[in-house]
């Protein structure tokens, strides 16, 4: 591939952990994995908003207890918020209406976790959804391969509701190595009729403990033959687990990334990563 660019674009102090984000407007909303709330960073006055997602929200809950708010995606005026599904207490999907700037609506997806592990063959202890994309017709939920049996899985479910009816397909992809460790889908996003997704090498076989971080990658995949077109190694320290869309010229195209840092340190960078168009 050809020549990239990865800056530090800003700072934002406030939030650690950072595991998503989605930006529209000047508005870009991120959620942390130890957090129970939903923050908006105005881009203009740099000003940062705490949305709660869950009753008696803090900025950092017990590993053991967190719901692991670990996936966001959007269609019209909803955001998605969800949970990873790697415990218990990590099954939830939270709807919220960038209108109003409230929940309209909080789903348990245990049910749907359990059929999904199920019918991916992977067991519960290797389930850890860390990408969702609703494009209005299909969901498409990444598993991050990092547990033992290495199961990086999407997900592609054909319903317009979660609770509707619906048909699945599970599909299984080899990711990159980084020093023999492979590396595991941390979030996706669709552009037109492309699936561009991160993916970070971590030492560990474990979809709780974290490990030392080896490298993230960016790749694409093409929506039509859900086959990768193409993997790029973008860094060797840092593990980014949120990507959004930023610009789009003719021979660029420019995103937005923020990393989890693993520590209860209350700071977020963002970085603009910018890519050739081919």
């Amino acid at each position: 591939m050809e020549k990239f660019t990865l800056e530090i674009l800003f700072q934002i102090i406030g939030i650690g952990s950072a595991s998503g984000l989605f930006l529209t407007n000047n508005s870009l909303y991120i959620i942390g994995d130890n957090s129970g709330y939903l923050y908006e960073y105005n881009m203009e006055n740099q000003q940062l908003s705490h949305h709660p997602l869950i009753d008696n929200p803090s900025q950092n809950i017990p590993k053991n207890i967190k719901p692991d708010f670990e996936s966001i995606t959007h269609y019209n005026d909803t955001l998605y918020v969800f949970g990873s599904g790697s415990t218990e207490h990590r099954n939830r999907m939270i709807e919220f209406d960038l209108k109003t700037k409230t929940i309209s609506q909080k789903n348990d997806l245990i049910d749907l976790y359990a059929l999904m592990q199920n019918f991916g063959s992977i067991k519960p202890e290797d389930f850890n959804l860390e990408g969702a994309i609703f494009d209005g017709e299909n969901w498409y939920l990444f598993n991050r391969g990092n547990g033992i049996s290495n199961k990086n899985t999407i997900f592609t479910i054909h319903a317009k509701k979660l609770s509707e009816e619906f048909a699945m397909v599970a599909t299984n992809y080899k990711l990159p190595k980084i020093k023999g460790v492979r590396s595991s889908f941390t979030d996706a996003i669709l552009v037109e009729d492309k699936i561009y997704f991160l993916s970070t090498a971590e030492d560990t076989q474990s979809t709780y403990d974290d490990g030392e971080v080896l490298g993230s990658f960016i790749g694409r995949i093409d929506l039509a033959t859900m086959k990768i077109d193409y993997t790029q190694k973008i860094t060797s320290t840092n593990k980014f687990e949120g990507l959004t869309f930023y610009k789009k010229s003719n021979d660029k195209i420019e995103f937005l990334l923020c990393e989890d840092n693993d520590t209860e340190l209350l700071e977020t960078k963002v970085f603009k990563l910018s890519l050739p168009v081919r």
